[in-house]
């Protein structure tokens, strides 16, 4: 799933090859996808791309005043494409969901892998109306230390969770909170309320070392290289299996039903494994 860093460089490089340009019309090839009907998609013929900006893990273009908010879900992406052929695309099963046609003859495709279709658009007039923006919690990099920790000492959970959960901090998904969790040396079983003063701060550093980190290196990149940019700074996550880079030892796996989350041992968990059963009970 794009988090923050992916978002705000794909919102980076829109603004660097689609602000400036008019759109000549935006053809939707999966119904499901679109999640607004006033104004109608139509309304964007004619109109100039004005800006481009991000919200937690939603991407924001803004075009003249309306503005086309997408979240990439899962399995979702952002493909520029050069010299687009003027014909409508068919509606299918194929991964297209939305293609935005500049009056350059370039454009973008919004594409969705897989059967699960969870990739979202909205049209509107203020990016407040797209009910999950409304609920988002403050940006991930935008709050300080005393905020972070007001926010995690408010919250009964294992701080996995809270580090995701959007409405009490935005932009951070599975993968992200791995790799801050890692660098902090905390397990993602721990309780967020009963971190120590050193373990938040530890926390609170390594978010924030983390997030900056993967935007330096993706902010700039053209839109086909950023997953593969992601990946290469991985640590532990999507690394079951494999050494970890800091102390050697194996990165080990705990499965959900739809989801899964990787650490270390040694660096993370005292050196014991977690249980991986689903609904386990949580070793701290």
């Amino acid at each position: 799933m794009p988090e923050l860093p992916e978002v705000e460089a794909l919102a980076a490089f829109l603004r660097e090859n689609a602000v400036g340009r008019v759109v000549a019309r935006a053809d939707l090839t999966a119904l499901q996808a679109l999640k607004t009907f006033d104004p109608p998609l139509s309304a964007l013929a004619g109109l100039e791309v004005t800006g481009a900006s991000r919200h937690g893990k939603f991407l924001d273009l803004d075009v003249s005043g309306l503005h086309l908010v997408v979240h990439l879900a899962r399995a979702g992406w952002l493909h520029w494409r050069t010299g687009l052929p003027p014909a409508p695309p068919k509606p299918g099963k194929g991964p297209l969901a939305l293609r935005v046609h500049l009056d350059d003859g370039n454009g973008f495709d919004l594409t969705e892998q897989g059967t699960r279709k969870s990739l979202a658009v909205y049209l509107v007039r203020s990016p407040s109306e797209v009910p999950g923006i409304g609920r988002l919690g403050p940006d991930a990099l935008a709050v300080d230390r005393e905020q972070f920790a007001a926010l995690l000492g408010g919250r009964h959970g294992q701080v996995k969770g809270a580090l995701t959960d959007q409405t009490m901090l935005s932009g951070i998904g599975n993968a992200y909170s791995d790799e801050i969790l890692h660098t902090a040396r905390l397990s993602p079983f721990k309780m967020a309320d009963k971190l120590t003063d050193d373990e938040v701060i530890r926390l609170y550093d390594a978010m924030r070392a983390t997030l900056t980190d993967a935007l330096d290196r993706q902010v700039g990149q053209r839109a086909a290289t950023l997953k593969g940019e992601k990946r290469s700074g991985f640590q532990v996550h999507a690394r079951t299996g494999l050494p970890c880079p800091v102390c050697g030892d194996t990165v080990r796996e705990v499965s959900f039903a739809d989801t899964s989350l990787q650490y270390c041992p040694t660096c993370q968990t005292g050196g014991k494994p977690l249980a991986d059963r689903r609904m386990s009970k949580l070793l701290r």
